[in-house]
């Protein structure tokens, strides 16, 4: 027959104690790199010892910048949104896809900034009555006073 668990508080204290002894992963795996030169690492989980979440994290290529760009991919696979790290392929396509963007924008700029200043409108200037609210003789101009006599 098999043993019921015992509710010994100095057994469970010492197992927790045997398990806290156990060697832990401190460096982590190296996972990849992106095309600005970062590097990322990851420690993966460990349910045994209490662990949930894997420990992701990146170094980054400068180290003296604090403020490094990231790629979308890795950003999503550093906070947990995504399990596996983006390919190298994955990465190519989206840069490119990226790069075709940024042309077909700069040649769109080019087509309709030209076809905006011919098209242009006029400035208009701005006279006693231009840009005003408009005045009725019915009414007070200023409150409190009767409106002007009607000729």
């Amino acid at each position: 027959m098999a043993q019921k668990p015992t509710r010994d508080i100095f057994g469970i204290i010492f197992k927790n104690f045997w398990k806290s002894l156990r060697p832990r992963q401190f460096r982590g795996n190296y996972i990849g790199e992106d095309y600005f030169g970062n590097k990322y690492f990851e420690i993966p989980a460990n349910p045994a010892i209490g662990k949930r979440k894997s420990s992701r994290w990146f170094e980054p290529a400068d180290k003296d910048a604090f403020d490094q760009e990231l790629t979308a991919e890795w950003e999503a696979w550093l906070r947990g949104r995504r399990e596996e790290p983006p390919t190298r392929e994955e990465l190519v396509k989206n840069l490119q896809i990226m790069d075709m963007k940024k042309r077909n924008a700069a040649e769109l700029e080019a087509t309709y900034a030209k076809a905006k200043d011919e098209k242009a409108m006029p400035k208009q200037v701005e006279g006693p009555t231009i840009g005003t609210f408009p005045k009725y003789k019915d009414y007070e101009f200023i409150p409190g006073r009767d409106p002007p006599e009607r000729k």
